[in-house]
């Protein structure tokens, strides 16, 4: 039987590359996708992996692009962790922000907001299961 992949890569559209670059610099770190990978066209991270497939996080340029209501939730550990990476969040440059704090019920801290373009992401810890 394979073994099942929860996640192999995010292709993430922007309206701009340059203005998105420092953000996902300072953010795709903090949460894990700790490589840079030189990719033309575009600005990529993986994430260290044991079994010798690497998760990656691809973001490029659409002239097209226009947000819309998907979202993209990153895990951590911890509500402190939320806290901490909201922080890097801030300070990066991300807009919108909601929280953190329990908005979606109990056990579920999160922190909402947007990228530079207006693409919507998450950082969250659950502390129940669905």
């Amino acid at each position: 039987m394979p073994t099942l992949s929860i996640l192999d890569h995010i292709d993430l559209r922007v309206s701009s590359l340059a203005a998105t670059r420092p953000f996902y610099a300072a953010l795709l770190p903090a949460v894990g996708f700790t490589k840079e990978v030189s990719i033309e066209g575009w600005f990529t991270f993986q994430a260290p992996s044991a079994s010798g497939h690497s998760p990656f996080f691809g973001i490029t340029e659409s002239q097209a692009h226009v947000p819309n209501e998907t979202r993209i939730a990153f895990w951590a550990e911890n509500p402190s962790e939320v806290d901490r990476l909201t922080e890097v969040v801030r300070r990066a440059g991300g807009r919108n922000i909601e929280g953190p704090g329990y908005d979606e019920g109990p056990g579920y801290y999160a922190v909402f907001f947007e990228d530079p373009c207006g693409n919507r992401l998450e950082i969250c810890h659950r502390v129940t299961e669905m």
